[in-house]
């Protein structure tokens, strides 16, 4: 089953009604397309088989929707259980909010303003801090709107001197911190009092001659930001 962490929730929307799915019942759910068993399911749930039917009554009846089918078997309510469409659905909504997570699991979130737009370019000017940078258009957006800026950490590139390349966003900022997990060296860098950081290998690092204290310039590409409307 997907490692999923206790106390995650998900909100499901089915025509207007809304549920909210915590770990368990999406555990439950994805353990029934699994095994095709709700007694099984239960049992790798650590759930007993009345608790995983009462949580499947109470979805099925705040959403209005039949989110599993079920056939009659032998004693100690065994039998087949399979997810209908909708439940299917269900669970793939939550699989997509899962990935989602952990694709932005070690992201740079930065506040900033849209200072400009370039409908010809399709690039908006926005501002974070004391520092501008250019990131691709949103139509949704206007001048003035704050939003959240969202840079992974592998998408930060440490350089030496500002160089000339398809990397529009080039910064001046200085070292803070250096953390070494797993060879990789996590840099934090302080850009105009805003940290960012860049996820480097071990033999970059060495390259680059890095120390605490070092000024350096920090780069990403406009298509690596990604951005929510606050």
């Amino acid at each position: 089953m997907t490692d999923v962490k206790a106390g995650v929730e998900y909100k499901i929307n089915v025509d207007g009604n809304s549920f909210l799915l915590d770990s368990k019942k999406y555990q439950l759910l994805e353990s029934i397309l699994d095994t095709g068993s709700l007694t099984e399911s239960a049992k790798m749930v650590k759930i007993s088989y009345g608790t995983a039917l009462n949580y499947i009554d109470k979805i099925e009846s705040t959403l209005q929707v039949k989110i599993v089918s079920t056939s009659k078997g032998g004693k100690g309510g065994g039998g087949g259980t399979t997810l209908t469409e909708e439940g299917y659905s269900i669970l793939k909504e939550c699989k997509k909010i899962n990935a989602i997570m952990e694709l932005h699991k070690d992201v740079n979130e930065i506040e900033a303003e849209v200072l400009a737009i370039d409908q010809s370019k399709g690039v908006m000017t926005v501002k974070m801090n004391s520092f501008e940078v250019n990131i691709p258009l949103n139509k949704n957006y206007a001048v003035g709107d704050k939003v959240l800026a969202l840079i992974s950490y592998d998408n930060i590139f440490l350089m030496l001197e500002p160089q000339k390349s398809s990397i529009r966003n080039i910064i001046k900022g200085t070292i803070v911190e250096m953390r070494l997990n797993n060879e990789i060296i996590r840099v934090n860098v302080d850009v105009g009092g805003v940290n960012i950081y860049s996820d480097i290998t071990v033999s970059a690092e060495k390259e680059l001659n890095l120390t605490i204290g070092k000024e350096i310039y920090i780069g990403f590409k406009a298509m690596s930001v990604a951005t929510l409307k606050l």
